[in-house]
């Protein structure tokens, strides 16, 4: 018998204390407050599992365990699941998943926009192009993308949505225009065959080009597939500042004309003017929800976002693809409309609230990690829509900032609505020996919500955020025998210290590991102990409901 941790008690009553038949299993966890995703009343328990199941969960019982882990009175929970994660290229190199693993997570949603697959050649070499040292793509199909992962090896389960940008550029590419009819016959069927592999739904990036050049229309005809498939749609909807309300309401209309529950991508009211939009939203979603209408959202526990310069640069300037928006930039014609628009975005977004963290080259890199927009603007003696202009001509690249746009107190609100789950919105990172910058929601993300919000603040029980957690995201993405600690579910088990868990990284210090997570088990299989990593790798391609196959 293998054992961590293991009380000696445990031995004395084994063979002197029962006198019924022991059951054998293959690991036990005793000692431990039961929290079971249901957001019940936790209880002192244990939890047995065989192979990849959970074979036991309750009061203690006779069992012969290979292995025994003691949980010394720490919470046992099912394992997180990371609503949006874009760790997908991340993993395929480093398959261990620490940033996410160390708070819990179990599951890797992908898909916001752009998914892994389906690529077609053009496309293919269009990655090769970006990125020449490379070596070259073996899938081609979406549920081609997510076994590749797989088989390389992952610590955490996996899943993802079909992008409907990637299903765009496959059959229109960058044009701004509608599909003509053969186009969203095409795009259909790649909807078909990619929820047939196991695709969880559609998933949108509607800010974004050439996401944004897609229609409410032809949004809802694909959708309407997904929906036949149990599929889900879930969306970075088309605004986020002051058109928040119209962007909702093409969210509902996509929901209920496609027959298809819809979720909302790290819900939020962006920028301060808008901060009060936030209540409004919530009223309206509710409204539809009493209708029996399933609408949902995740979010990231920070008051700062996190994408490319390209959210404050128009998206009709990167019509036809990257080449052709450098190229556009450079034409002084496009330019003085561009500055103009550029600095409209700014009259609501601070160029000081605005912190560059990711360069393509290294010349950019030395002159400008870390600094602000407001503070490169004033090295370049430019204005702040000259030098976000030229910067992102020099580095090639849309380069990554983090932006200061949201309200505490909105996340506050947000924390304690039932219908919200979460989300890192970043990748997962395992080694912290580079020197790189990004946003501390992926170090951190899911941890806050037990630690600070739930242990420190007391805005919702522990019993709660661990619901938001578990089961509240499996029952939105459908998924079966995950996300509940329950008799024949699969073993996706998290233990941590509930007075211990915390965040460590900071938007200064962003690559320190989460605190108090001890032990992690995905799909019965040991891949945290102790807080190190086991070298294990059972993380499964988990299918979404039209998933066909063995």
């Amino acid at each position: 018998m293998r054992k961590f941790l293991l009380n000696p008690l445990f031995y004395f009553f084994l063979l002197f204390g029962c006198q019924k038949q022991l059951i054998d299993c293959d690991i036990l966890i005793q000692n431990g407050m039961i929290y079971d995703g249901t957001g019940d009343v936790p209880y002192k328990g244990i939890v047995a599992i065989k192979d990849d199941k959970i074979i036991y969960v309750g009061p203690n019982s006779s069992f012969m365990p290979d292995t025994v882990i003691e949980a010394n009175g720490h919470s046992i929970a099912p394992g997180f699941i990371n609503m949006l994660s874009w760790a997908y290229g991340g993993l395929v190199n480093d398959g261990r998943s620490l940033s996410d693993l160390k708070q819990g997570v179990t599951l890797e949603v992908f898909g916001e926009g752009s998914s892994p697959g389906p690529l077609s050649e053009k496309m293919k070499q269009g990655i090769y192009e970006r990125n020449p040292n490379m070596e070259p793509i073996p899938y081609t199909s979406f549920g081609e993308a997510l076994q590749y992962l797989e088989d390389k090896g992952v610590a955490t389960n996996i899943a993802s949505f079909l992008g409907a940008t990637t299903v765009r550029i496959h059959e229109i590419g960058y044009d701004n225009r509608d599909a003509t009819a053969e186009e969203l016959n095409k795009m259909k069927e790649l909807v078909k065959s990619s929820m047939i592999e196991g695709a969880m739904g559609i998933g949108s990036s509607l800010i974004y080009a050439p996401a944004d050049y897609a229609s409410t229309e032809e949004l809802i005809a694909l959708c309407k597939v997904a929906s036949s498939y149990g599929g889900i749609y879930i969306s970075h909807m088309r605004n986020e500042d002051y058109k928040l309300m119209e962007a909702l309401e093409e969210l509902i209309q996509i929901s209920i004309e496609a027959s298809i529950p819809a979720e909302i991508y790290h819900l939020k009211a962006s920028r301060q003017p808008n901060w009060y939009l936030l209540d409004s939203l919530i009223k309206r979603v509710n409204q539809e929800r009493e209708k029996g209408h399933r609408i949902t959202a995740d979010i990231y526990t920070y008051n700062a976002s996190s994408t490319g310069l390209t959210g404050v640069i128009p998206t009709w300037v990167q019509e036809g693809g990257h080449r052709a928006w450098i190229n556009r930039m450079k034409d002084l014609k496009v330019r003085e409309r561009l500055l103009m628009e550029i600095r409209r975005e700014l009259s609501e977004q601070s160029p000081e609230d605005i912190l560059m963290v990711g360069f393509r080259t290294d010349e950019m890199e030395k002159k400008y990690l870390g600094k602000t927009v407001a503070e490169a603007a004033d090295m370049r003696d430019q204005s702040p829509e000259e030098a976000i202009i030229d910067m992102v001509i020099e580095d090639d690249n849309r380069i990554q900032c983090i932006y200061f746009s949201m309200s505490e107190e909105n996340i506050r609100k947000k924390i304690q609505i039932p219908w919200v789950s979460f989300c890192s919105d970043a990748g997962s990172y395992s080694d912290i020996s580079e020197d790189f910058k990004t946003h501390p929601r992926a170090f951190g993300s899911f941890i806050r919500v037990l630690g600070k919000y739930a242990r420190d603040e007391n805005l919702i029980t522990l019993q709660e955020g661990i619901r938001k957690l578990t089961s509240l995201p499996a029952t939105n993405l459908g998924l079966k025998g995950r996300g509940f600690l329950k008799e024949g579910y699969y073993a996706d088990v998290v233990i941590f210290d509930s007075e211990k868990v915390e965040d460590k990284a900071t938007f200064d210090k962003p690559l320190q590991f989460a605190q108090g997570v001890e032990h992690v088990l995905v799909n019965g299989v040991p891949v945290l102990l102790n807080g190190s990593h086991t070298n294990n790798f059972p993380g499964r391609f988990v299918k979404g409901p039209g998933y066909i196959g063995e």
